[in-house]
């Protein structure tokens, strides 16, 4: 996968200028996209499906289910059962224009759930060829833990970033260890670390993040620390960036020519204390 992925949740109806956005990032080597079937009423899937159908094959799409809408669109319960995967997976695919998903994804989970059950529908589809590879979308430490215990998943997404250090804890290692990679999301804390007015998150209050924003901002570039930050890790394969204008998107395309050196990146590890899980864990 590549290091920068393009976080497609943002992008709000099919239009031509969304399109032409996705189509701006893969010609800036921009390849791995990811999108869910909840996002805009699986309207997102079908916008990333049209742009991208001239590249399919040199692009990795990852989408993720388990949400399920009611009829009149006005809420969706949690569903990760083996049937409804079986069938949203099919929808997935139409409205990608795709017969195969490279990264399918639980969007979320819980010790609840039928474990199991939604292994073994995700296997399925692999023997099908609908889908390469498995994984969940989940921040929760307990989930995590009987994922790698009781599957073959490749990939489990979790927010991290430099305000949100949480998985450094423990869930880094122990995905590492399993031979699983990390996809991040949330990697510039909804923009606080560059542009957006600073609030409390996470427990930290409104002066620490402020106080790291200030940090971040003195290095070469904050977009290329904050997403340099987290690949520090072996476990991170991709950083998952929400993307929505195209004035993003090239401080995107810029950050990646940008090198921010280890000492500096140190550094901001120790301008705050991490925060943990409280819950879930």
């Amino acid at each position: 996968m590549s290091k920068i992925g393009f976080g497609c949740m943002s992008l709000q109806g099919n239009t031509i200028a969304n399109r032409k956005l996705l189509r701006y990032a893969y010609n800036n080597d921009i390849i791995f996209f990811d999108t869910a079937d909840l996002y805009d009423f699986g309207n997102n899937e079908e916008l990333v499906g049209k742009a991208l159908a001239p590249f399919r094959h040199k692009i990795q799409i990852s989408t993720k289910v388990g949400n399920e809408w009611n009829e009149s669109g006005t809420g969706w319960k949690w569903n990760p059962t083996k049937n409804y995967i079986l069938k949203a997976v099919d929808k997935s695919l139409k409205r990608l224009q795709t017969d195969y998903i490279d990264l399918y994804m639980l969007h979320g989970g819980t010790l609840n759930d039928p474990i199991d059950e939604t292994i073994e529908a995700f296997e399925k589809l692999i023997d099908q060829g609908k889908i390469l590879r498995y994984g969940i979308s989940s921040i929760r430490p307990n989930v995590i833990r009987e994922w790698l215990e009781r599957s073959n998943l490749s990939t489990v997404m979790m927010q991290y970033s430099l305000l949100d250090r949480r998985p450094e804890e423990k869930c880094l290692n122990l995905i590492n260890k399993a031979g699983v990679s990390v996809i991040t999301r949330g990697t510039l804390a909804k923009g606080m670390l560059i542009d957006k007015p600073s609030k409390k998150y996470l427990g930290y209050s409104k002066e620490q993040v402020q106080k790291m924003k200030e940090a971040v901002s003195a290095t070469e570039n904050p977009v290329s620390a904050s997403i340099q930050y987290v690949h520090r890790h072996p476990a991170v394969k991709t950083a998952v960036i929400g993307i929505r204008t195209s004035k993003q998107l090239d401080e995107i395309i810029t950050s990646k020519t940008t090198s921010v050196s280890e000492e500096k990146l140190n550094h901001l590890s120790e301008v705050l204390v991490p925060n943990v899980y409280e819950k879930h864990r």
